[in-house]
């Protein structure tokens, strides 16, 4: 059986979700309508049911698909949209009973990321996601692709590669991983030379909407796209904070995360993600306004084992207290005294001054000072403070010996000490 020949248009969408271990929850199903007008699609009807488990065929069962077909009926539909992983097969099958297009979660992410890379490697990043995916879609042949014209689920980068054959495809991936290799080496290089600079980069994480953007912006004082919608961030950008007792971090904002995040998406941005994996301490952003903002948690918990950075430090930023009554910006602590949580609001600026305090305070906490009284031997110690260390002071003592106050990392101070012996026993941090 031939394809039908999809349509130009499709924007006018029915939304599907299926609960597999009781209703759908109500907080899932708005997500998803914020997922689908992302995409700029108009949800003109959603349709729910509850199944143990999904049709092998369809996905739905046979009732769920007529009333299906009578939604679209009824309200002009040209477009389907899943809230689940379906398979090549289910797709295919869905779109012949249907006759109209229908897409997954994770081509619905995918065409969310395509309108919003901007950078050259955002859309090199998109464009691998996409033609992975679609490679698996494409078992039929590939003539009927020739129809697609756009729309939702088929725009971005690697449209114009749809009509080709499934080798130069194949050929295409590779010349982007090679050219995202590149950049990525590009980018290490960046971080290489901070860490010689022992300077501490601290990303930002969190759930996509959170306002991981709009922090930044108010720490920065940068001008990066903030907006109120899903996915307004997919480059990562990275700025200096310099805080107030003479240290310095980079910032770096980074994409969004979201329950059930596709794999090829994670993969394709694995570059973008590297700068999360390298940071030193994690700022996570937490919609604190929003009641389900304990589960958002756990998600990007999950993302970030996934992408091997569950051990890094984290800093939990409880934001938009602006929303919430009664919230007053405050520190929280653990019985140690170590700063746990800040709550803030990015929008209004409420406790910010809080956030660049406890900063500071852990930016400090990696650093060492100290006092050390040198003999016109140690001219090489001298030479190798000066170069890597912040000299605070430098006199002489009535001897002609140097006494020289400097502060350096407690990375680097431990890696000096090992060829300088007279600096002594390690220091506490301060």
């Amino acid at each position: 059986m031939e394809l039908f020949e999809r349509p130009d248009s499709g924007e006018r969408a029915v939304l599907v979700h299926v609960g597999f271990s009781g209703q759908p929850d109500e907080e899932e199903l708005q997500e998803f309508a914020e997922l689908a007008g992302s995409a700029g699609a108009e949800a003109i009807a959603q349709l729910t049911g509850v199944r143990t488990s999904p049709d092998s065929r369809t996905f739905i069962g046979k009732g769920k698909l007529e009333e299906l077909k009578e939604l679209l009926a009824m309200h002009d539909g040209e477009l389907v949209i899943f809230d689940h992983e379906l398979s090549p097969a289910q797709e295919r099958n869905l779109e012949a009973e249907l006759s109209c297009r229908v897409l997954d979660r994770s081509g619905l992410m995918l065409d969310i990321f395509a309108q919003r890379a901007r950078s050259f490697e955002g859309k090199l990043q998109v464009e691998l996601a996409q033609l992975k995916h679609l490679s698996t879609r494409l078992v039929r042949g590939w003539t009927h692709l020739e129809r697609q014209k756009g729309g939702i689920g088929l725009r971005g980068p690697g449209e114009t590669q749809l009509e080709t054959d499934r080798r130069l495809i194949g050929a295409r991936i590779t010349r982007i991983q090679k050219r995202l290799d590149k950049v990525d080496a590009q980018r290490e290089l960046g971080r290489k030379a901070r860490r010689r600079a022992d300077t501490p980069t601290v990303s930002l994480v969190g759930y996509t909407n959170a306002g991981k953007s709009t922090l930044f912006n108010r720490l920065v004082e940068a001008d990066v796209y903030a907006q109120d919608q899903l996915f307004a961030t997919l480059d990562p950008t990275l700025r200096r904070l310099e805080l107030p007792n003479n240290t310095s971090l980079v910032l770096a904002d980074t994409v969004g995360f979201i329950s059930r995040l596709p794999h090829e998406l994670i993969a394709a941005f694995k570059s973008t993600l590297q700068e999360t994996i390298d940071a030193s301490l994690l700022l996570h952003v937490v919609d604190a306004s929003n009641p389900q903002y304990q589960i958002q948690v756990a998600e990007v918990d999950d993302v970030l084992q996934q992408i091997n950075a569950e051990t890094i430090p984290q800093l939990i930023v409880m934001n938009k207290i602006d929303r919430m009554e009664e919230v007053e910006p405050r520190i929280e602590r653990d019985d140690e005294g170590r700063p746990i949580k800040v709550w803030l609001s990015a929008v209004s600026g409420e406790g910010i001054n809080l956030l660049i305090e406890v900063l500071a305070e852990l930016a400090a906490s990696e650093q060492v000072t100290k006092t050390v009284e040198l003999p016109p031997s140690e001219g090489a110690l001298r030479a190798a403070l000066y170069r890597e260390a912040d000299i605070l002071e430098e006199k002489y003592s009535e001897k002609g010996d140097t006494i020289v106050s400097f502060r350096m990392p407690l990375r680097s101070f431990n890696q000096l000490k090992k060829n300088f012996p007279l600096l002594g026993e390690e220091p506490s941090a301060e």
